[in-house]
């Protein structure tokens, strides 16, 4: 599952590594907290919330994924009793097993509160009396894993991360632009604000930079969670090989 709190989140900071899981044969979520209604400078905020969720729901099932929005508010996203909840129900519904997520320290506190329910729903969606929905047979605290914040450095420092897992990507470089390709709302406009097509070239940019950790043309980066009670082994690691 991945979490986030925007369309178009998941694709750029981890489309390749959710291209190769499905590949694998594993069910894989995309969730957002929001459906983007602040993502225009033109259209009202039920409008581009309709048009990103469409985005958001292609994008997916481009790669066989389903789709989920919390319905939360940009730039209002809140760790709080009501998102809280709304959380700890959908990782109910899903029970994932692998959460992959925003850091704790990011450019947007949408992406840093995310962050936190992100954290609260894993460590707490197993607890039997945690929701009202049916505990699913085998609930477990899921592998937890954080994307690199925006351009891979904290935004307080401003030092690059370093990651524990970095998963390579090249194979499916231009299957992950395709993902982000679809989310066109976005794309157009920072198209016309740059100039050029730099809602890809970004992404690519960044793929390139984590790729040259581990001798590979494109990859993508995470920090695994190994706090108290979550898994410690490096799922992804196993599953999809790392350096």
């Amino acid at each position: 599952m991945a979490f986030f709190a925007h369309p178009d989140d998941a694709e750029i900071l981890c489309g390749g590594t959710l291209i190769r899981l499905a590949g694998l044969g594993w069910d894989v979520h995309i969730a957002t907290a929001t459906a983007g209604d602040c993502g225009s400078a033109t259209l009202s905020r039920d409008a581009i919330s309709d048009l990103r969720r469409e985005e958001g729901r292609r994008a997916a099932a481009l790669i066989g994924a389903s789709y989920h929005c919390l319905e939360e508010s940009d730039v209002d996203v809140a760790f709080d009793h009501a998102s809280n909840r709304k959380a700890i129900d959908l990782f109910r519904r899903l029970a994932p097993s692998l959460v992959l997520t925003h850091p704790r320290f990011d450019y947007m506190l949408d992406h840093e509160q995310v962050h936190l329910l992100a954290r609260s729903a894993s460590f707490s969606y197993p607890i039997p009396n945690a929701s009202a929905l049916p505990l699913p047979a085998g609930a477990a605290i899921p592998h937890l894993y954080y994307t690199d914040p925006i351009e891979g450095r904290d935004p307080y420092s401003g030092l690059p991360v370093t990651p524990t897992t970095t998963i390579d990507v090249t194979g499916v470089i231009d299957r992950k632009a395709e993902m982000l390709a679809l989310h066109a709302s976005q794309r157009e406009w920072l198209r016309e604000h740059h100039g050029m097509d730099e809602y890809i070239e970004a992404m690519r940019r960044h793929g390139a930079f984590r790729g040259g950790l581990i001798g590979s043309e494109y990859a993508e980066s995470f920090t695994q969670h190994r706090g108290h009670a979550f898994p410690e082994d490096d799922l992804l690691a196993g599953l999809l090989g790392s350096s």
